[in-house]
């Protein structure tokens, strides 16, 4: 399959909440951390992983147009079927998912290969910027979340732990790169991607999205059509 062009997405995503996404602390202690934010191990600075953006963004996408993989029926025969534990696995040309996002434990799927390339969003000059001007003491990239469970026949806080999130209103650098293949449809998968990324705006984006963190806004252009063959860009109407 001959590749014909590259569209370059790109802006920022704001957090309109506190945004909650990373790992576990590296150690538990009475009163400490039970989840870190992701960071930047040189800079200390917080990150928005490309796999959570594109994994979130397919998973929102799944629940609007379902998940399917092959199995095999009683005759032996491969069969598709619905698939609501798993990303989808049908591996056919005319499903967006698969095409788009890849075919889920299918390496060699006729919807191959995958169209997307989501990179790590880091945080922006314009965040950066805003922590440097506060004052020394009141420094930091992340805030802390205490979230507590209430006993209900006694409406008291039970079991506390305490939470990092990114502050509501700081901001990343996020980019996306669609590849257009020879028979794509181009318009559509393009309308696709922008489909998933108001989705997850409907959606929340990290953990703890029930409970009120994660909610996002995308601002974001189409940045760059370039050529496959020579390098060029290229009118996005061609």
């Amino acid at each position: 399959m001959k590749l014909k062009r590259s569209i370059t997405i790109a802006g920022k995503i704001y957090c309109v909440t506190g945004l909650c996404i990373g790992g576990s602390s590296n150690a538990l202690e009475i009163g400490g951390v039970s989840q870190e934010v992701i960071k930047n191990p040189i800079t200390k600075e917080p990150y928005i992983p490309g796999s959570s953006l594109k994994g979130k963004m397919r998973s929102e996408l799944e629940k609007r147009y379902g998940s399917k993989k092959w199995n095999k029926s009683e005759m032996g025969k491969m069969v598709l079927e619905s698939e609501e534990r798993e990303p989808c696995g049908c591996g056919n040309k005319d499903c967006l998912v698969c095409s788009v996002f890849g075919a889920h434990k299918k390496q060699n799927a006729k919807s191959a290969p995958t169209r997307i390339i989501v990179r790590d969003a880091m945080l922006s000059e314009e965040s950066k910027e805003m922590i440097k001007s506060l004052p020394l003491a009141n420094r930091s990239y992340v805030e802390r979340k205490v979230e507590n469970i209430i006993k209900r026949d006694i409406g008291t806080a039970d079991s506390p732990r305490t939470i990092e999130r990114v502050p509501a209103g700081m901001s990343f650098d996020f980019e996306i790169i669609l590849k257009i293949f020879e028979g794509d449809e181009e318009g559509k998968m393009l309308a696709f991607v922008k489909e998933g990324l108001e989705a997850v705006e409907s959606s929340y984006l990290g953990g703890s999205g029930s409970r009120g963190s994660g909610q996002v806004r995308f601002d974001y252009d189409i940045v760059g059509y370039e050529d496959a063959e020579n390098g060029q860009p290229v009118s996005g109407e061609a």
